[in-house]
């Protein structure tokens, strides 16, 4: 059976040829690209053009293939986030919504301001996040911010994951006004418990329905039975079952306005008991500041180098000639090793009564034994493989991955294309990354 991947991405349009074989695994075998047609008023245009690609590369004609999507192309689904306290519920709801994709333009903490208010309405989100509250606890704050979110009458779908206790009331309160109301347990049910997944889940069906909304999506959407997810939903979803299959795993994307980084990891025994606060198994981070074209002269200006500064004529978005190509990667190895740095944990010392303590806040990585680069500059210039090795430096200041830590290059951009696949195919989107990663298909650039 023929299954086809297509990412509709802010930029490029990716087709991907699968056939699932006896074995259970899918093996590739075709593949094609094209600009993407937003700016035409018809992201199809790009999908057709780049479904031409593919059968002119391969000289195969597909016969009526099964079709999964992923997209960015409807600029993704801006989120604002509202909580009790930073540290507990708004921390997990943001989580959430960064582990599905979304982007997170305002997070609260407490009771909202009018300031607050006003903000939210000039983003006019496409989905508010609202929580706040362990279970049974802090209820009036939750249900003051729920009476003034549904007074501005957006028409945004809201997700409510607080205080289970005051469901019904939520529900309630925005009944009175044109928003939608999805339910999802509890981000932080307890102290020092998360519980992400049901968030996650939900936002994946806004996106749904919002995906539709960009020009030309809501014809390709009839062409699938399956979930559409957002593009970083699907990298997250393939770095799970990767894990699944092959060990703890961090993947890294450097592309040209961001930077994204993907892990999957309890992290190690040593550290855990030292950890302040709980931290997700699967955990997304977004620099929308390091990217290596749109964000580049943010990244000399945080370097501080005057010398690359002046280089910063040979930048493209896709480098050709030697100078180009320097610049770039310099601009991705800056962009991992500032990535990872906010990504990562933090060794500190407590100073108590009884001493001198270290503690640990953020992601502990040093048990991750896979490392893969995936995205536009870290498979497309040379050294790609150097960088990542780079940020493999074990314990230090930073719970990074040990220096034996096995680096991959995802050099066909088949990545996504199997997190596209996961919600269908979980068990043979496994084995396939195991094969792959047997055969050397994820291994050394070209």
């Amino acid at each position: 059976m023929d299954i086809l991947t297509i990412e509709v991405g802010s930029t490029i349009t990716k087709a991907n040829a699968f056939r699932l074989l006896a074995e259970g695994r899918f093996e590739p075998f075709a593949q094609g690209f094209a600009t993407t047609t937003v700016s035409e008023g018809d992201v199809a245009v790009g999908v057709e053009n780049a479904l031409k690609d593919l059968e002119a590369r391969s000289g195969i004609k597909l016969n009526d293939p099964e079709i999964h999507l992923n997209s960015s192309a409807a600029g993704g689904l801006r989120m604002t986030v509202h909580g009790l306290t930073y540290n507990m519920t708004a921390r997990a709801a943001r989580e959430a919504a960064l582990g599905a994709g979304a982007i997170i333009k305002k997070v609260t903490a407490g009771e909202l301001e009018k300031s607050d208010l006003d903000e939210i309405g000039q983003i006019h989100p496409n989905i508010i996040l609202l929580a706040g509250g362990v279970d049974f606890g802090e209820k009036r704050i939750v249900l003051q911010n729920a009476e003034k979110l549904a007074a501005m009458s957006l028409g945004t779908p809201v997700i409510y994951a607080g205080n289970s206790a005051l469901r019904a009331q939520v529900q309630e309160i925005f009944s009175k006004c044109s928003s939608q109301v999805l339910l999802a347990d509890n981000v932080f049910p307890d102290v020092d418990v998360l519980n992400i997944e049901p968030v996650r889940y939900l936002i994946y069906e806004v996106f749904n329905q919002h995906i539709v909304h960009a020009p030309g999506m809501a014809r390709l959407s009839e062409l699938t039975q399956a979930q559409i997810l957002p593009t970083p939903g699907a990298v997250l979803r393939a770095a799970e079952l990767f894990e699944e299959a092959l060990g703890d795993v961090l993947v890294i994307d450097v592309g040209g306005a961001t930077t994204d980084v993907h892990s999957v990891t309890e992290g190690s025994k040593e550290w855990l008991m030292r950890l302040v606060d709980p931290e997700p198994h699967t955990k997304r981070t977004v620099e929308g500041d390091l990217g290596v074209f749109v964000n580049a002269a943010n990244i000399i200006a945080l370097c501080k180098d005057n010398d690359w500064r002046d280089r910063m004529e040979n930048l493209r978005a896709m480098p050709a000639n030697e100078q180009e190509i320097s610049l770039t990667h310099y601009l991705a190895e800056r962009a991992v090793e500032t990535a990872i740095r906010r990504h990562a944990g933090v060794i500190t010392d407590l100073y108590t009564p009884s001493g001198k303590r270290q503690i640990v806040k953020g992601k502990d990585l040093t048990a991750v034994k896979w490392v893969v680069g995936t995205g536009g500059a870290l498979t497309r210039i040379p050294g790609g493989k150097q960088i990542l090795q780079s940020i493999c430096k074990g314990a230090g200041k930073y719970l990074l991955p040990s220096p034996d830590a096995e680096i991959l290059i995802d050099r066909d951009y088949r990545f996504s294309a199997l997190g596209t696949l996961a919600s269908t195919y979980p068990d043979e989107v496994r084995q396939t990354m195991a094969h792959m990663v047997a055969s050397r298909q994820f291994d050394q650039e070209k």
